[in-house]
């Protein structure tokens, strides 16, 4: 998944990757040596919008005057001015079937604005994707809001 990603073989998307997570920090670190920019929202533990948005300013470094809502997430994502990447911008997000499980409504609030960022830096030198991980605990129960890989 991350080779194609980086070669371009497959176009910048929100993804599912099926993938145990030592094999996902290696896919981050070789997109990292190749440039990208790479940020792991790691989700455990996170039930509402809320902790979720919190989350989020940490993880995307988000300015002090973010303002914990959706369309400042959503601005946020579409500036990263002061997360500046070479040739763009890879989200892992994990842990997320917890999220998934108590408010589906966030969880899947939370792909829309992943897949309007994508889609505001596809064009770009820049361009971003965001990786789903789908470990082997995640498999364990049905699919929960996710986009087919």
């Amino acid at each position: 998944m991350i080779a194609e990603l980086l070669t371009g073989r497959r176009p910048p998307g929100v993804y599912t990757w099926p993938v145990d997570r030592k094999e996902a920090a290696r896919g981050a670190a070789e997109a990292e040596r190749a440039g990208r920019r790479v940020f792991w929202l790691d989700v455990h533990d996170v039930r509402d919008k809320r902790a979720l948005l919190e989350r989020c300013a940490e993880e995307f470094l988000l300015p002090s005057y973010f303002g914990h809502n959706w369309d400042a997430l959503q601005d946020g994502l579409r500036d990263l001015s002061w997360a500046p990447a070479n040739c763009g911008y890879l989200v892992m997000y994990d842990h997320w079937r917890e999220l998934a499980g108590a408010d589906p409504a966030v969880h899947q609030t939370l792909l829309e604005v992943f897949t309007a960022a994508v889609e505001h830096w596809r064009h770009t030198a820049t361009p971003l994707a965001v990786l789903i991980l789908v470990t082997e605990e995640d498999r364990e129960g049905a699919p929960v809001g996710l986009p087919d890989a």
